[in-house]
């Protein structure tokens, strides 16, 4: 006996079911994984290889590979970008929270840098171009090509949900983004190594002769001894120099397109309620706009003295020896007073969220999840770093002046990444400005109510004499419908600007210090005389990469916070 319809019901179509390449999801993911490990452990065992005299891997073998990479990855971008012209329905969906304007900024930014990066690796090598392998010069050319091609994919085609071809297009984005992070590998092993013999040529140590520079011509005779490549002529050893200062740019170029690409890969098959994605999306960024200007003024502050003391730490190191200590304890100081403002000022953004009313966004956001593991991951290596130097304060000796302040600089590290991790990841899960949840509407009767007729305006108690007006229309009635806008100079949302740009200014000069050559790590010889140099230079190489790329991370999400406050 067939149940009847209640009348007035309208009966609900059922959810439709997903294709049979929607269900195959989880297994084209992990078909791409498995392809993504594997080739990474293949290029993390050359180039881990490759930096060691005594291993029999050249640095031709890692740039034969690393070319090869970046060549096929280069086809398949190509191929991607034509098929999604050529099938307009490719793409039905765009995720408005993928690639914000500022990420994609920021990795032009890296990307013009690392293509002068390649111009000096290519004069470097045709200096000596009659005892090269021709793989040497072909490397930066192709890795140029390279950068300008993905830097066009991930601009135009960072907030694709793609429905054709799933597991082709896992299998090619899981491949690049390897194909990046080889590149990153590769790049973090040559700096380190070259650390590494700056630090053993200014105390000649003995522990480091077993390791050597990756791209150095060097590599090819040093076996046997001999140099048959000297650098030895002006424009050479410019090239040489100017190539490793801009490893940084190259390193964080890396990093940023390989957090796109995951994003993208998640967006693989991806249903959204609408065309435009879901969700909020800043319609602009202006810079220093409802802010106190206490927070930039002093983020502005703090980056010029931190640009003085970082000139004068190189300074001093690399000059007479009798001046290293007085660097360090210029270094420290700077970083001690610089970390503890920063560990206060999150503190107090966490405070003031506790009288935010904003609702929190619980949608799904693969951005926002990335963000927030990148955040926690990255800051362990700085963790461990903290950690290690405290053991070595705390047990070893001497107890000094430059003890006491390398300890406090380890536990000001380890409270201002917990409490800015902690502020950064709230920020992100609150919702728009305006989010402020039905209830509290009565308590505030002017910010955000509609009305039928302007008359009622007179009868609501505690309004401004001059509310702010929107009518819908210029040609309608006096009755119209008026929206009354909410105050946008709210203090609470100028103390959170404040507060987002003071910290970003923190973090890019936080970030330029190690990411260009400062290693406290090796000048204070607490450290490698607790643990031994080999330990400590294996623990800092292993961790110091990650700390960096967390500043640079950390930029990028309080940037997205500044602007949705």
């Amino acid at each position: 006996m067939s149940e009847e319809p209640t009348p007035g019901l309208k009966e609900i179509p059922p959810a439709p079911q997903a294709g049979p390449r929607e269900m195959w999801k989880k297994g084209g993911r992990l078909l791409s994984v498995l392809l993504a490990v594997n080739v990474l452990l293949l290029a993390c065992t050359l180039i881990s290889g490759g930096a060691f005299n005594k291993v029999a891997v050249y640095d031709t073998d890692v740039f034969a590979l690393l070319t090869t990479m970046m060549l096929l990855t280069v086809l398949w971008i190509l191929f991607y970008l034509l098929r999604t012209v050529r099938c307009p329905d490719a793409v039905p969906y765009r995720d408005t929270h993928a690639g914000p304007i500022w990420l994609r900024g920021g990795l032009v930014l890296f990307g013009i840098c690392t293509l002068v990066m390649d111009v000096f690796k290519t004069g470097y090598y045709s200096s000596f171009f009659e005892c090269q392998s021709a793989i040497k010069i072909l490397h930066p050319l192709i890795q140029a090509v390279f950068v300008i091609v993905q830097t066009y994919f991930l601009w135009v085609s960072a907030k694709d949900c793609i429905h054709v071809h799933l597991d082709l297009t896992r299998c090619g984005l899981m491949f690049t983004l390897t194909t990046n992070l080889a590149i990153w590998m590769a790049a973090v092993v040559d700096e380190s190594v070259h650390q590494a013999h700056s630090y053993s040529s200014a105390h000649g140590n003995s522990n480091t002769s077993h390791a050597r520079l990756t791209p150095d011509p060097e590599r090819a005779g040093s076996a046997a001894g001999g140099d048959p490549c000297p650098c030895d002529t002006t424009i050479c050893q410019i090239f040489q120099q100017g190539y490793f200062y801009l490893y940084p740019f190259n390193i964080e170029y890396s990093l940023f397109a390989s957090t796109m690409l995951y994003v993208m890969w998640k967006n693989v098959g991806r249903l959204l309620a609408s065309p435009h994605g879901h969700g909020h999306s800043p319609s602009q960024v202006s810079l220093f706009r409802e802010t106190f200007f206490a927070g930039p003024m002093l983020g502005l502050v703090l980056f010029v003295v931190g640009l003085a003391v970082f000139i004068i730490y190189e300074v001093q190191v690399s000059g007479e020896g009798g001046r290293t200590q007085q660097a360090l304890v210029t270094y420290y100081s700077f970083n001690i007073v610089c970390l503890g403002l920063m560990t206060l000022v999150s503190l107090s953004g966490s405070v003031i969220y506790r009288f935010d009313r904003r609702v929190m966004d619980h949608h799904k956001n693969p951005t926002r999840t990335l963000d927030v593991a990148l955040l926690m991951g990255a800051a362990l290596g700085q963790y461990a770093i903290s950690y290690y130097s405290i053991v070595a304060v705390v047990v070893g000796t001497p107890r000094d002046l430059l003890g006491a302040l390398n300890l406090a600089h380890a536990l000001l590290m380890i409270a201002q990444h917990t409490f800015q991790n902690v502020f950064i990841i709230e920020s992100l899960h609150r919702g728009p400005p305006g989010a402020e949840p039905q209830e509290t509407l009565p308590k505030e009767p002017c910010q955000g109510l509609t009305f039928a007729n302007l008359d009622a305006l007179h009868s609501l108690p505690a309004c401004p004499p001059t509310p702010r007006l929107v009518s819908p229309s210029s040609d309608g009635p006096q009755e119209a419908r008026a929206i009354i806008l909410a105050p946008r100079g709210h203090w609470r949302r100028r103390c959170l600007k404040d507060i987002s740009l003071f910290l970003l200014l923190c973090n890019v000069i936080l970030w330029i210090m190690p990411a260009f050559g400062a290693r406290p790590h090796f000048s204070n010889t607490v450290e490698v005389d607790f643990y031994g140099y080999s330990l400590w230079a294996a623990i800092v190489n292993i961790c110091l990469p990650f700390g960096i790329f967390y500043r640079m991370h950390a930029v990028s999400s309080l940037l997205e916070v500044y602007v949705l406050s």
